[in-house]
């Protein structure tokens, strides 16, 4: 898929995902890769930088951990964040109402 077609919701992908569980940058990335069966495939440059966006903003708290002998910096949604994820959800369901009634052809005449 388009990385354009993605840009202002990148945002709303990652508290998707971390509304399942904590995750790290990369588990970020494989998450939305198997949710949307290999369609998107998000690269590191964007899923970093939205991850410390969402934590400046107060919709992630970030937690330093131990995996493996490597120190990873683990994302789980606050308050705040279930509720812009919540108003996410609502704002591209009425953004794929209003499409969906423009490209469905509903009241074109031949």
């Amino acid at each position: 898929m388009d990385a354009e077609a993605l840009r202002g919701h990148l945002e709303s992908l990652v508290l998707a995902v971390l509304e399942d569980e904590p995750r790290h940058g990369y588990a970020v990335i494989e998450a939305v890769r198997e949710r949307s069966a290999g369609a998107l495939a998000l690269n590191t440059g964007s899923v970093y930088p939205a991850l410390r966006r969402l934590e400046r903003d107060g919709f992630v708290r970030g937690s330093w951990s131990l995996v493996d002998g490597r120190r990873r910096r683990t994302y789980r949604l606050t308050g705040a964040g279930e509720a812009e994820l919540a108003e996410s959800r609502q704002r591209w369901r009425r953004f794929t109402s209003v499409v969906g009634g423009v490209l469905g052809g509903q009241g074109a005449t031949g």
